[in-house]
């Protein structure tokens, strides 16, 4: 476990920038690599009591004992796994997720199935399974860690586009359900982040194209960035604690006017239509696509 002092001095820090979560207790999924365990370490310094929830159960362990919390391992394509967790949480951060790349005619069904499961039918069960209790205190706090993807597409990605849209809209309606009740929903939604399963797919890209992996970060993946550098997962979950802080108690407005929203952290990543892409630009015969907009009558 991490040394009683560095936890103690890092929740001084949050707190002083008015986000202290002691006495809070949160569930984050997908725990033990990556975004999630930015996730946990962030929460954790704030002064939640964090569950870290991972398929992977011994990495699970070894992030709680980390940072001082505990561990569940489960396997979220599961509907019967996760309807039997017994988790209650303040704050919930769903955040599990995996990537598969293949054209939609090849894309295959069973792959496509459990990445819905995992990304959005698992949200919804957890969500339907704390909301009861987060009601009943008057504190609730949903983080869903979404994507660029949520907000725009890429080809080849039809399964993950889809479950990140669909996130989006899980959440907003989960804020307008809950809102009066105490409990928030907002979606974070970051660009390329650095992680060792990026780190894997640049190094595969790289080989692939017959480039560095260094064209790969700024002509694949950062094409369309103004700051070309991916995204450090040590550094944006600051906005994560923002989203589950809280009002004092003292205060008369006591919930969160932070809800229903998606927060862009992408470098400056500016959305093209589909027609720009340059699949999709090959596919249509160049840029001749771009007059279709114009032939739009005017009126309903």
């Amino acid at each position: 476990m991490s040394a009683p002092n560095q936890i103690s001095t890092a929740s001084a820090r949050t707190a002083a920038a008015g986000v202290d979560l002691t006495g809070r207790s949160a569930l984050v999924t997908g725990a033990a690599s990556g975004v999630g365990l930015a996730c946990a370490r962030r929460l954790a310094e704030a002064g939640a009591a964090v569950t870290v929830l991972d398929i992977n159960g011994d990495a699970a362990q070894s992030v709680a004992d980390s940072i001082g919390g505990l561990s569940r391992q489960a396997d979220l394509t599961d509907l019967a796994t996760i309807d039997g967790l017994d988790v209650t949480a303040d704050i919930l951060v769903n955040n599990a997720g995996f990537q598969h790349i293949a054209p939609l005619e090849d894309f295959p069904p069973e792959r496509f199935a459990a990445m819905l499961r995992l990304m959005i039918e698992a949200p919804f069960r957890l969500i339907q399974a704390l909301l009861p209790g987060m009601y009943e205190r008057g504190y609730g706090r949903i983080i869903n860690i979404s994507s660029v993807h949520g907000l725009r597409a890429s080809p080849f990605k039809c399964a993950y586009v889809t479950a990140k849209h669909g996130l989006e809209g899980l959440s907003k309606v989960t804020a307008l359900e809950g809102g009066a009740k105490g409990v928030t929903s907002n979606c974070i939604n970051p660009a390329y982040v650095r992680t060792p399963l990026m780190e894997k797919q640049i190094a595969a890209q790289a080989q692939t194209r017959g480039i560095s992996e260094a064209d790969v970060i700024d002509t694949v993946l950062l094409a369309d960035s103004a700051i070309k550098r991916l995204l450090s997962r040590r550094r944006w979950p600051s906005w994560l604690s923002i989203s589950a802080r809280r009002r004092p108690r003292s205060s008369t407005a006591r919930h969160c006017a932070l809800t229903a929203a998606g927060r862009r952290i992408d470098n400056g990543r500016h959305p093209r239509s589909a027609l720009h892409h340059p699949v999709a630009r090959a596919r249509c015969g160049g840029g001749r696509g771009r007059s279709l907009g114009r032939r739009r009558r005017a009126g309903p």
